[in-house]
């Protein structure tokens, strides 16, 4: 998909240039009926400008953005059900051991 100057492709997720909201944030709440002011009310570090140019994007590009917000959706529908990542029992075992030795001294 060829991206406009307002958007960049920061590790793979399509950002609006100088911000960290992503395509498909803005395109979610779109297709959730927001009006781009709305939207901009959720994000006022964009430009009312910009949301509309991202829309207007999105509405000629529907057919590429689409499969795009989906495999974001995939992914993060993933790693939540992945489990958190933490330290193991004999790390919680290592470090609870150390705790009650520095009280002690």
């Amino acid at each position: 998909m060829d991206l406009p100057d307002f958007l960049n492709d920061a590790d793979g997720e399509i950002r609006l240039m100088g911000s960290r909201i992503g395509l498909m944030h803005v395109v979610d709440r779109y297709n959730e009926g927001l009006s781009p002011e709305a939207i901009w009310c959720e994000h006022l570090t964009l430009t009312l400008a910009m949301i509309h140019k991202t829309i207007a994007f999105y509405l000629e590009n529907q057919s590429e953005v689409d499969p795009y917000i989906s495999q974001c959706r995939m992914k993060i529908d993933r790693q939540m059900a992945e489990p958190s990542q933490g330290p193991g029992l004999n790390e919680l075992r290592r470090r609870l051991e150390a705790r009650q030795r520095a009280e002690t001294t």
